[in-house]
């Protein structure tokens, strides 16, 4: 599923749509994410606005119109948002198209876990999916001291805790592998048991896997690209997350992988101290 490096690349590579004027929406009429169809009515409200921007909270995309309303938008597992010259065939499992002149942003989606809402701008954040976020690691920022307030409070594994989109928002399975990697913790510690020093290292590491990954334009493992159609190559530069049996960066213990959570889990045994 993409995460927040893999949502922002989508964000900053929807450049080229901002000031195009929405002439016409079509969608499929299928449900996406528990089966909710893309609201069919709001859509065509938004024909006639022109894009005045693109911004992230967290993996969702929001496209901001100079009308009163806002296209919400989440990926989910197979989804990509992109921008294609209207003459493109359309692919198979294209569910929304917002028409922009010579150029149509398209939103697909096979295994449709994704989301297509709209929203009213300034009232946003009471939306159901955005309203249990945390702070955002890139917009935000992270406070260490309510980070590690938080994990006092929580008898969690640390994986999960960063999972955790109420304490902060983005992260996914492969970053919280990669930061716990770089922090030297544990998967399965406990939060509470978090230093006010280890929850700072772990806040940093964060931010540092996250600004690591926006450098490769993401990690494409399966489906993600960028809005351009380009796959990101953080793949490549991973240090732990989907690399079972290499060499861990640091030590060169072989790196195991657990499922915690039903979860896949990527940790070095030996310099991840419990």
């Amino acid at each position: 599923m993409p995460e927040l490096p893999e949502v922002e690349t989508v964000r900053r590579t929807l450049t080229p749509a901002i000031g195009g004027r929405i002439g016409a929406v079509w969608d499929s009429g299928m449900g996406l994410h528990m089966k909710r169809k893309p609201p069919r009515a709001a859509l065509r409200k938004l024909v006639g606005t022109r894009i005045t921007g693109v911004r992230r909270i967290g993996k969702y995309l929001l496209v901001d119109t100079d009308g009163p309303s806002s296209l919400l938008v989440h990926l989910g597992m197979t989804g990509r948002f992109r921008i294609h010259a209207k003459d493109d065939p359309r692919a198979k499992h294209t569910h929304v198209v917002l028409q922009l002149g010579a150029k149509e942003l398209r939103f697909s989606d096979p295994r449709r876990f994704g989301q297509i809402d709209v929203v009213e701008r300034a009232t946003e954040r009471e939306h159901s999916a955005l309203a249990v976020l945390g702070p955002d690691p890139l917009t935000d920022g992270i406070d260490d001291v309510a980070f590690h307030a938080r994990a006092k409070g929580k008898k969690a594994m640390l994986k999960a805790f960063v999972l955790d989109q109420s304490v902060i928002a983005g992260v996914g399975n492969i970053y919280a592998s990669e930061a716990l990697w770089r922090a030297k913790l544990r998967p399965t510690t406990r939060a509470h048991r978090l230093t006010l020093d280890r929850a700072r290292v772990l806040a940093a590491a964060i931010r540092e896997v996250i600004a690591h990954a926006l450098e490769h334009g993401g990690t494409t493992l399966n489906d993600f690209v960028a809005a351009d159609g380009a796959a990101g190559e953080n793949a490549d530069y991973l240090w732990v997350y989907d690399r079972k049996g290499l060499p861990c960066p640091r030590c060169k213990t072989p790196i195991k992988r657990s499922v915690l959570q039903g979860r896949a889990t990527y940790f070095c045994p030996t310099c991840q101290t419990p």
